[in-house]
């Protein structure tokens, strides 16, 4: 694992920098040029290559993304997606071409990666630019568009699998609230429908001990310290959040409020960010290989622009649960 000082020496700042800016210390006032430097030292120290000889013809692709960069240094879950799309695209000598929704046009790329989450009326214009197109992170195989995602129910199982298998019975959640660029349609987290069938089917379920915030640590933190002050006794004994962004938030609430992490709750992220790892305790957490995921964004879409498919496919990947020191 990548120390902090490491990280000091890839982004050219303090070691004591470095750790306050990944426990997002909220009373560090640096830039988001810094911070940027920072979280992508972080991923890329992290970042494992699994090349592939695929033959590639130099395609030019348009890469549409979701969040700008503030957004992304809020949860770095896309950040680390995006270095992954970068470096393949490097690696294969392809051109790629960046824009947000806002700055689309027709580029003459031969496809397009839209990374994040649309409209149908959104999707339904990546595709009339150009019809090599491939969602990341959003299923619009309903929509009749190819797409890449996370399988869930395989994710949730694990969740679900390894908190009852450790005894607890009382269970929580704090689920993701986010909207589509533009039109701010709300989004559902799957992985909340998910978990409440699952705890519903097993009679446990409570909804008071079911959050919902915004995917960032200080939705997290706001989320969890209220929930506190509202039952200060009458708590889980787990929760699991639905990033790890969401988790660290809810740490820092939770060690105010001066209780201990796993002793009196046990808590579970996911994507196992690069800073999952140096958070306090370390974090249990959901992976997801997002470099890696971002690799096979760029070569499922090769695939689409050279061999022309009769319908649309979705590449579900599978997660694996990282077990550390926030849990018992």
């Amino acid at each position: 694992m990548a120390t902090i000082k490491d990280i000091a020496e890839l982004a050219d700042v303090s070691p004591a920098t470095v750790s306050r800016v990944l426990n997002y210390d909220p009373d560090l006032s640096v830039g988001i040029e810094t911070k940027q430097k920072i979280f992508k030292a972080a991923e890329e120290l992290n970042y494992t290559k699994h090349k592939k000889n695929i033959k590639s013809a130099k395609a030019k692709i348009l890469f549409v993304q979701w969040y700008d960069e503030a957004e992304e240094l809020e949860d770095i879950y896309y950040l680390s997606i995006r270095l992954g799309i970068e470096k393949k695209a490097e690696e294969l000598g392809l051109e790629l071409i960046k824009r947000s929704l806002e700055e689309v046009e027709q580029a003459g790329a031969d496809g397009i990666l839209a990374l994040g989450k649309f409209t149908k009326e959104q999707a339904d214009f990546l595709f009339e630019l150009n019809p090599n197109l491939l969602f990341v992170d959003f299923d619009a195989l309903a929509l009749g568009y190819n797409s890449l995602v996370i399988d869930f129910h395989q994710s949730m199982s694990s969740v679900f699998e390894y908190l009852t298998q450790h005894g607890h019975q009382k269970i929580g959640m704090i689920a993701g609230e986010e909207y589509t660029t533009g039109s701010q349609e709300p989004l559902e987290d799957r992985r909340l429908t998910i978990f409440r069938e699952m705890l519903t089917q097993k009679k446990i379920v409570n909804d008071n001990y079911i959050l919902k915030a915004p995917f960032t640590v200080i939705g997290g933190y706001e989320v969890m310290k209220q929930f506190l002050l509202e039952y200060p006794t009458d708590f889980p004994s787990a929760f699991f959040a639905s990033s790890d962004a969401l988790a660290i938030g809810a740490l820092k609430a939770i060690h105010e409020a001066g209780l201990k992490v796993p002793e009196d709750i046990s808590v579970i992220g996911f994507n196992d960010i690069s800073v999952a790892k140096y958070v306090s305790p370390p974090l249990t957490t959901i992976k997801i290989h997002t470099e890696w995921m971002g690799e096979l964004a760029v070569e499922t879409l090769l695939s689409i622009i050279h061999g022309r498919a009769p319908v649309a496919r979705k590449v579900t990947i599978a997660t694996e649960l990282i077990e550390r020191a926030s849990t018992r």
